[in-house]
Formats: structure tokens, C-alpha cells, sequence
């Protein structure tokens, strides 16, 4: 009973909290958007909006949009542009990528029958910075919070590029981001450390000819609720649409610009192949409030969290670094090797598990156009394996014809590829000459990438790059850990 009654007070007592640091116990709601107002015409420079769809994001963009109405009305020659970019890494969940497709359709209608210089945008990663290109690729193993190579290339390049090439046009501009202090302290920290002195505006962390502006940031989550639900939404959102979400898994997604930002994976409507956190809590919420079609996903990135264990890391990752290299770790009696990429055998298997599951999400739920992964990171991932792995057997299209029993035309070059014949005559002459027969592959793969080109200036580093990797085996290095080890040990014994 003495639990309950403690639980009832802390409840009470955050209640009283949130009502105590509210924004509107200070300031009205009008107040908020004469602010916005006095920033819009202060000068000329044009504006980016991050959109993520989620609730900071969307107070955000209709507390400008509101603002911009009354710029509008009363100065309409200083209507300026508005970007309002949205990011889409290609790995969003559907029910996430959908509400954010809904929303994008919205504004963009929205925009077209107003006269307020709205335009919205949609920033995907490059072709070479996909999700799946990286990691079944080119072997980069999934993400932890020592090596989270995805954020830098999904979210904050696209981001950035736009806003560089806007600011490239205009000479600057300001970026409006959805951010709350009461995010994080770490987040509350950053974001004074950047603000300019008497100016509603921050320095860029990385961008000199931007600014950020966060008109939200001393909201609390209850401000934010309070708003979009009493609020009607200038654009034609459905907030309670959105509160349902939030309430089936919580959390949202902030445009990432920058490494401050906090990672997606926990308690947010992250990626759902996110394994920098041990549990993917919105993924799970959305299964047990009734999407039980979504448990093949949640199945593969457990599956993906798992190689990243420990003790499961040499069973699919190489002994040697993407460069070729092998580095070797000796202190205290013990020693290893550094893993590098997934092997390639492991990344085919891991190829096939995927378009499986993509297959299984689609017998699930066939309302859905699901796509886990695109025709264009296919032909990127063949292209990769081709020229970087020495895959003369085209495995990509025939892992695709395997699975989803239909062919996948990959654009063939003008000069003909090996094949497995000629693969199988070559392992046979390396075995006959005691030679490594991969190495033989990339030395072959180098001269068929730059075959025909008249000048070829690169080819003699290209060949001194292959010649200057380790091309020891898994066992020779484990074996020659083991000598180093066991002299270590012989050495401590005779100083002591």
C-alpha cells in the first residue's frame, strides 16, 4: 500500500513540476509567435525548417507556419523562402515512413495554396551512403556507440548538403530546429554554448554561413501535448493521429545536422536496424499495441544486434581492416585481433535473410508497399562486391532470383566480366602455384576496372595498395598471437 501511495506522490509531484516550468505560466502563445515574427523580418536570410513528423518537429513547423501567416498580413514584402526539409534515411519504419509520407502530401498542398514562399524537401542519404550498401556491401559491421558510422552519412550529410547549397545561393541562412533543453542536460549545455550574445540565434556547430534559431527550446513535453491538441493545425494535421502514435511507441526522431544530437535508438522513432541500444523499445511497442506483422523486422535487427556480441564477433567479421590490414592487440597474457568488415560469405547470407523478411513483411501485410531495400542499393551492393571482393559470380542477382523467384536486371558492362568457370580455373591454378588465390582476384578486378582506358595514372598504386595488404590467414595471425602472447609471459616470468 506504502508503494502505491509513493507512487501516487512522485506522479503528482512530476505533474506539479511540468506545471511550474511550463512556458505559457510566462509567456502566451502570442507572445511566442511575435517572436518568431520579429526573427522572420529581421533580416532577409532564408529560412530551413527540420521536419521529422514528430512532435517537437510539428509544434515547430506550425508555430511558424502561424507566424509567417501574420508576416503575411501585415509586411507581405517580407515574405522570404522557407525550406522544410525532411529526412528519410531508408530505414524508417513503416508505419513511421508512412505517417511521415501523409504529412510531407499535406504540407506540400498546404504550401501550393498559400502565398507564404513555402517550399518542402526530402533529403535522402547519396547512393554510396545507404544503409545497406555499407553493411551488406562493404561489410561494415552494425552500428554500436563506439564505431555509429550511420548517423554521419544517413542524417547529418544529406542535411548538411542541403543547407550548404542554400546558404552557397543566399550567402547564409537560419535553421529552425524542434530542440528542447529538457531533452538532456548535455543537449541544454550545447545549445548555450552556441547561442550568440543578446541574439535568439546559435552559431552552426560545423557551418560558418548558418544559424540555428529554436523557438521551442524551453518548451516541456506537456507544453508540446498542450499545444498540438488545442491548437488546430494550420496545414490540416490530424494531432490526435499523432498523440495515438506516440502512444503505441514512443519517441521521435529529431532532424539530425550534427553529432550533438542524441542517438535515435532509445525511446525514439529511430531506425529500425538500430543496434546502438540493446532493445529496440519503439519497435517492440508498436508489435505489443497490435502491428504483429512488424515482428520479421524486429526478428532482423535482434539478428544484426547479435553479431555485435563479443563472443559471436570472429564468427562473421574478417581478421583484417577494410585497408587490408591486420591490427594486433598483445598486453597482460592476452591477445587478439581487431575485427574489420563482415566477411563476404556472411554478407550474402545476410543479403538473402533480408529480401526474406522483406518477402514475409509483404505475406503480412499486403496493404503495404514495403521495400526494405531498393533496386539502386542492389545494383551498388553487385557493383561493390564486383570490384572490391572480386565476385565474378554476380551473387547479387542470383541471391534476388533465389529469393524472390523473378530476375533483377543489373545493368551489364561493355567489356565481359569473369564468370564462376573462369573463378574455378583460377583457384585451381593457385593451388597448383601455391599462390593466394584472392589475391589473384584483386589483382584480376584492378585490371578489369581500368581496362581500356587510354591514360591509366592510378593503376600502379592500385596494384601496391593489393601487394602491400596482409594476406595471412585468420589461423597464421591467431597462431602468431599465440607466439607473442606466450613470449610476453615468458618475459614477465623471468623479470619477477
Amino acid at each position: 500500500m506504502e508503494k502505491v501511495e509513493e507512487k501516487i506522490l512522485r506522479e503528482l509531484q512530476i505533474l506539479e513540476d511540468n506545471y511550474n516550468n511550463s512556458i505559457f505560466n510566462s509567456r502566451s502563445l502570442e507572445d511566442i509567435i511575435n517572436e518568431i515574427v520579429d526573427v522572420y523580418i529581421f533580416d532577409t536570410r532564408p529560412w530551413i525548417l527540420g521536419f521529422s513528423g514528430g512532435k517537437d518537429s510539428t509544434t515547430t513547423l506550425q508555430l511558424v507556419w502561424s507566424a509567417i501567416e501574420v508576416v503575411y498580413k501585415k509586411f507581405p514584402e517580407k515574405i522570404k523562402p522557407l525550406y522544410i526539409i525532411a529526412s528519410d534515411t531508408l530505414v524508417e519504419t513503416p508505419i513511421i515512413a508512412n505517417h511521415l509520407k501523409k504529412q510531407l502530401e499535406l504540407l506540400e498542398k498546404a504550401s501550393k495554396n498559400s502565398n507564404l514562399g513555402i517550399q518542402i524537401v526530402k533529403v535522402v542519404p547519396a547512393q554510396n551512403d545507404t544503409f545497406w550498401v555499407n553493411l551488406i556491401g562493404r561489410g561494415y559491421p552494425a552500428p554500436t556507440n563506439l564505431f555509429r558510422w550511420c548517423t554521419d552519412r544517413m542524417k547529418i550529410r544529406p542535411a548538411n548538403k542541403f543547407i550548404i547549397d542554400t546558404a552557397s545561393e543566399f550567402g547564409e541562412v537560419i535553421v529552425v530546429l524542434g530542440v528542447r533543453k529538457q531533452e538532456s542536460m548535455t543537449r541544454a549545455q550545447i545549445m548555450s554554448l552556441h547561442k550568440k550574445p543578446e541574439s535568439l540565434l546559435s552559431t552552426h556547430s560545423s557551418i560558418p554561413a548558418a544559424y540555428v534559431y529554436t523557438p521551442i527550446e524551453d518548451f516541456t513535453t506537456d507544453d508540446i501535448w498542450s499545444y498540438l491538441r488545442e491548437e488546430q493545425s494550420p496545414v490540416g494535421f490530424d494531432n490526435n493521429e499523432l498523440f495515438k502514435m506516440y502512444k503505441d511507441a514512443t519517441g521521435e526522431c529529431p532532424l539530425v545536422i550534427d553529432k550533438s544530437t542524441p542517438s535515435c535508438g532509445n525511446s525514439r522513432f529511430g531506425c529500425w536496424t538500430c543496434t546502438v541500444v540493446k532493445e529496440d523499445k519503439s519497435l517492440n511497442a508498436q508489435i505489443n499495441s497490435g502491428q504483429q506483422w512488424l515482428k520479421p523486422m524486429l526478428e532482423f535487427r535482434n539478428f544484426l544486434a547479435m553479431t555485435q556480441e563479443v563472443e559471436n564477433r570472429d564468427k562473421y567479421r574478417s581478421h583484417k581492416r577494410r585497408n587490408g590490414k591486420v591490427t594486433k592487440l598483445t598486453k597482460n597474457g592476452e591477445g587478439h585481433y581487431v575485427p574489420g568488415p563482415y566477411e563476404p560469405w556472411f554478407r550474402k547470407e545476410l543479403l538473402e535473410k533480408l529480401l526474406k523478411t522483406q518477402l514475409e513483411l509483404k505475406s503480412l501485410n499486403p496493404i503495404e508497399n514495403i521495400e526494405l531495400i531498393s533496386e539502386n542499393e542492389l545494383y551498388t551492393i553487385a557493383k561493390i562486391w564486383k570490384y572490391e571482393e572480386g565476385d565474378w559470380e554476380e551473387s547479387v542477382p542470383r541471391i534476388y532470383k533465389k529469393v524472390m523467384n523473378k530476375p533483377l536486371n543489373i545493368p551489364k558492362d561493355d567489356i565481359g566480366m569473369f564468370n564462376t568457370k573462369e573463378l574455378n580455373t583460377l583457384k585451381e591454378l593457385a593451388e597448383e602455384e601455391d599462390t593466394n588465390f584472392q589475391l589473384l582476384v584483386d589483382l584480376l578486378s584492378v585490371e578489369r576496372k581500368m581496362y581500356g582506358m587510354l591514360v591509366r595514372p592510378k593503376i600502379h598504386k592500385s596494384i601496391s595498395k593489393i601487394l602491400r595488404k596482409d594476406w595471412r590467414t585468420k589461423q597464421e595471425v591467431l597462431k602468431e598471437i599465440e607466439k607473442e602472447v606466450l613470449k610476453e609471459i615468458e618475459q614477465n616470468n623471468k623479470q619477477n
